[in-house]
């Protein structure tokens, strides 16, 4: 995969190391130069250190950011964070973007734009690997002997449905052996029924058949 990071601190240059390491491609957009300098000489592997602020739309396309599978900022703001992943978003059509978020108080704004937000530095890392080898899918259990999964995605913001009134969750077509079972909207959690609307930033658990969890995770990703 190619990753691009918008921040080269400690937590970039620990992200970066992980995906390195993982054989994967990686482009670090750091504003200070003293910091660029140091990454491009401590890093090893597939790597590409941009000089600049990963809050603009020009040091991303240096970044070549346009070929990114995946884009996550870790900076210490969190309004950086927000406003780079939605250049990504909606400039660039990232297909993920991931933040870190410092102030649990700021995890609803991000959500309500249907970017992922996490404050776990190693989960990160997780969610990334998971996305290389599930599609993208955060697993959260195994049932009856590996053949039922329980997995997580989160609703982006929709190019297909109002993203103001959302979608019932009975109309994402999800295939056959996959079933949404619940939502949490920021700190309420419920129960898919009738009239449950998935809207950007929502969290959904789906119920799959192991070989379903790709297709399911599709469907939601692409409303």
């Amino acid at each position: 995969m190619y990753i691009v990071i918008n921040g080269g601190g400690k937590i970039g240059e620990y992200l970066a190391r992980i995906m390195l390491e993982q054989d994967n491609e990686v482009a670090i957009i750091e504003e200070q130069a003293t910091v660029a300098d140091r990454l491009s000489g401590v890093l090893n592997g597939r790597y590409l250190i941009i000089c600049g602020d990963g809050c603009t739309s020009h040091f991303q396309e240096e970044a070549d950011i346009r070929r990114a599978d995946v884009f996550v900022s870790t900076t210490g703001q969190d309004d950086a964070n927000l406003v780079s992943c939605e250049i990504a978003t909606r400039v660039f059509d990232v297909p993920r973007c991931i933040a870190r978020v410092n102030n649990p108080k700021n995890l609803r704004i991000f959500r309500e734009v249907g970017i992922e937000c996490v404050s776990s530095t190693t989960l990160i890392a997780t969610i990334i690997q998971e996305d290389a080898v599930l599609g993208g899918i955060g697993v959260l259990s195994s049932l009856s002997q590996g053949n039922v999964m329980l997995s997580e995605v989160t609703v982006p913001r929709m190019k297909h449905h109002d993203n103001e009134t959302g979608i019932l969750a009975r109309h994402v077509p999800v295939p056959e052996g996959c079933l949404l079972v619940a939502v949490s909207k920021g700190d309420d959690v419920e129960v898919v029924g009738s009239d449950t609307t998935l809207l950007p930033g929502d969290v959904v658990t789906i119920a799959t058949d192991t070989d379903k969890k790709v297709a399911a995770y599709n469907a939601v990703r692409q409303l």
